[in-house]
């Protein structure tokens, strides 16, 4: 298949019915976040916390390899087989089926994992970016594990990393990798301009001020996937700009279902208006680029510096 001709249809895109899988949605989120913790715990810090994240792969989610004295070990959520599978430098590993459990249990569970492995790691047990959070050993409330919606999400994902990973390509300025933020569960790509930004007022719940902080030291503009809550149930793509330029919220935004978010801040697209474009990738594209153009220019970022054109390859 030719990677530049290729676009996805609807049929590529899951449907993700907030109300039918919210309970999965939630427990998995919690989930996430105790693997996450243990990938932060064991790494060396890397700026606007990279080290922090998870990754998309071929069957789920992947920490990478993690530092652990003299070997490595990984963990990975497999949403095909249904498998969390912890794989270490020295040929061991352990399974856990993914099935519906507490997040007590599956905590306990992977721990215990880890120990029979010779991975000792205390992670802090409360989670973050979430109202009145339940501590991770005692939180029997979060229990919930459907195989096909887990699947769905995993495949929404999969979608829009790929053309994440297409708009990450255009920018040869510093830029993230498209990485999965277990705290507030979503899939972020981000670019900076190289200049200094103000403090951030940091206020996020259950996130340090200080992390906040030095993840926007400098310019950015970010986009990304979430997929919805309680709270604001409709899963949506959305871009923003830190410091937000003055006149951001009046720029021209694409797709015409675009709008702009007061109370964060930030333009959103529902999922829903890509998924059932005639090309959704087209209509994810025309959102990412048209709210980093209105961001770059109200900041006055050397775009001609920073950019390259779309299917741009040195060889071949």
């Amino acid at each position: 298949m030719n990677r530049s001709t290729y676009r996805s249809t609807s049929a590529d895109w899951p449907e993700l019915p907030h109300l039918a899988w919210r309970d999965t949605l939630d427990t998995l989120h919690l989930w996430t976040q105790i693997v996450g913790k243990v990938r932060m715990e064991d790494s060396p810090w890397i700026n606007h916390s990279w080290s922090v994240p998870l990754y998309i792969t071929a069957r789920g989610l992947t920490t990478g390899p993690i530092p652990h004295g003299a070997r490595l070990f990984e963990i990975d959520f497999d949403f095909i087989d249904h498998t969390l599978s912890i794989r270490v430098s020295d040929g061991r590993s352990r399974t856990l089926a993914l099935r519906p459990m507490s997040v007590a249990v599956f905590h306990d569970a992977f721990l215990e994992a880890l120990r029979a492995l010779d991975i000792d790691v205390s992670i802090h047990p409360i989670p973050n970016e979430l109202p009145d959070p339940i501590p991770f050993p005692e939180d029997t409330v979060h229990a919930s594990y459907d195989p096909e919606h887990a699947n769905a999400f995993w495949r929404a994902l999969v979608q829009t990393h790929r053309v994440f990973t297409e708009f990450r390509s255009r920018f040869i300025g510093k830029v993230s990798p498209v990485h999965f933020f277990w705290g507030s569960c979503d899939l972020a790509v981000t670019r900076f301009s190289g200049e200094g930004a103000p403090d951030h007022p940091g206020g996020i719940p259950h996130l340090p001020d200080v992390v906040a902080r030095e993840a926007y030291s400098h310019e950015v503009s970010s986009c990304g996937f979430w997929p919805g809550n309680a709270d604001a149930p409709d899963p949506i793509f959305y871009a923003y700009a830190y410091p937000t330029p003055e006149g951001f919220s009046a720029c021209s935004v694409q797709p015409d279902a675009a709008f702009w978010l007061d109370a964060l801040g930030e333009f959103a697209l529902p999922y829903e208006a890509v998924r059932s474009a005639d090309d959704p990738d087209a209509a994810l594209m025309a959102f990412l680029e048209s709210t980093y153009a209105g961001a770059a220019d109200l900041l006055g970022w050397d775009r001609a510096a920073l950019e390259r054109p779309p299917g741009y390859r040195p060889l071949g």
